[in-house]
């Protein structure tokens, strides 16, 4: 028995090893950003309406084909083709595109995100949750979001990656159109949920409004009807890579995740959590990713 265990502990160990090697990417391609707060735009023209069955949206017809395509900049099915981390790392800088059901259109720049590597993962929400109808997006095709409940009434939004069971946690975007609409999504949620916040205007600065992963899934109103949709093909959400932006080159910070010490210290300081250097947006600094940082400029 003894002899067993050590060979199984082996094979995981070197399993890790192998799988950790074959993730990580060392490569830097971040997006300098330039706040833009430009009014929302609503793709609904009331005197010429046509369903777009997947989002439930009615759209006019001359609209429709450049509501499902999401435009020139969409990013296709080839680019969430990547393994987890570097995926992370690429997705910086883009922007994330959201379609409400009136058709609002909200658009942040992603400035933070997480990786999270699948069933080896000791973090993964594969194994916090066993049920197979609720991980489905974890297992289909690269770019499919994976938007799942946290405490009851939090959404979280993920984004299937090349790698079985592996995906990208969103966990901050930086907004730049439909500010307005994000703020009154956030003041609702909290009179709704807050009894302290509830009687109060909120004090947030734009660049707060989706600084964290539950705080981005309010203020551009994701939730379960997101889930399982693909950003390469999906009317709800796309991810645009901007012209103006596409050549420019900002520093990554790399650091251990947030909120999952209960896992154990090897997984718990894995450094899987990226961000834009000197964004404000950002959720939360991480002093020692930033230093390691400047140190190799």
């Amino acid at each position: 028995m003894l002899f067993t265990n050590i060979r199984t502990t082996s094979k995981r160990i070197l399993r890790e090893s192998i799988f950790l090697k074959k993730y990580y990417c060392s490569t830097i391609n971040d997006i300098s950003l330039a706040k833009v707060n430009r009014p929302a735009r609503r793709l609904i023209n009331l005197t010429s309406k046509t369903l777009c069955p997947a989002a439930g949206l009615h759209v006019d017809s001359s609209l429709r084909k450049k509501l499902n395509n999401g435009g020139m900049n969409r990013l296709t099915a080839s680019f969430f083709n990547l393994p987890c981390i570097e995926l992370a790392k690429q997705l910086l800088g883009k922007t994330l595109v959201r379609v409400l059901q009136d058709g609002t259109v909200l658009k942040g720049i992603i400035v933070e995100t997480e990786s999270y590597l699948g069933e080896l993962d000791e973090a993964s929400y594969l194994l916090k949750n066993k049920n197979i109808n609720q991980n489905q997006g974890l297992y289909m095709t690269p770019g499919t979001l994976h938007i799942y409940l946290n405490y009851g009434i939090y959404h979280m939004l993920s984004i299937s990656s090349k790698g079985e069971g592996a995906a990208v946690l969103i966990r901050a975007i930086q907004p730049i159109e439909g500010i307005d609409v994000i703020q009154k999504n956030r003041d609702l949620f909290n009179s709704k949920y807050s009894k302290e916040k509830s009687n109060k205007a909120s004090t947030l600065r734009d660049f707060e409004l989706c600084s964290g992963p539950t705080s981005l899934t309010i203020g551009i109103g994701v939730d379960m009807s997101c889930n399982n949709h693909n950003l390469a093909t999906s009317p709800l959400m796309w991810v645009n890579e901007e012209p103006s932006r596409k050549d420019e080159v900002y520093p990554i910070v790399s650091c251990k995740r947030i909120g999952i010490e209960s896992v154990g210290t090897e997984w718990a300081t894995k450094p899987l959590r990226f961000y834009i250097y000197g964004n404000k947006s950002v959720s939360k600094i991480d002093k020692v990713g930033e230093l390691a940082l400047l140190e190799m400029i």
